[in-house]
């Protein structure tokens, strides 16, 4: 498939009965749970989890999240969902990308975009991300946007 960024992580979803709304697709608030378990898969397979956060008292916090829902998606229907994540400053910010994707004909049916802030879970107050992070996330980051090929 014809991604939107190089070296995507993706996942395979498809549309349960519980996934399906009064219009007859899927409801808009499914997409936002699977780019939730997307993100945290990414997360996981860059060597990251939810027990790490928490050792390490930070958090990459969603600041905002915005979603373009291009195309309906209805039950049974074979999905793949990437995601990248395409900017990082080093210090607190980073923003994941997403792109989700009909198996059938490719079209693209939804693009998301989080801006993330490092947050201290304790306080809940931005803090500059830990060495853990940087080390598992901005490779990924230069991946995505190419520069590690240039």
């Amino acid at each position: 498939m014809d991604w939107d960024y190089p070296h995507p992580f993706t996942l395979p979803v498809t549309p349960q009965p519980g996934d399906i709304d009064g219009l007859n697709h899927t409801n808009n608030a499914v997409y936002v749970r699977w780019c939730e378990q997307a993100g945290w898969a990414h997360s996981h397979q860059l060597g990251l989890t939810l027990d790490d956060y928490r050792r390490l008292d930070r958090a990459m916090a969603i600041r905002r999240g915005d979603y373009d829902y291009l195309l309906p998606t209805v039950l049974g229907e074979a999905l793949l969902l990437s995601t990248w994540l395409t900017a990082g400053d080093g210090k607190l910010a980073m923003e994941r990308r997403f792109q989700l994707r009909r198996e059938s004909d490719g079209a693209t049916v939804l693009r998301g975009r989080w801006d993330l802030v490092c947050i201290e879970i304790a306080s809940g107050r931005p803090r500059r991300m830990p060495a853990e992070f940087l080390d598992a996330y901005m490779p990924a980051v230069a991946l995505a946007t190419g520069a590690a090929e240039a």
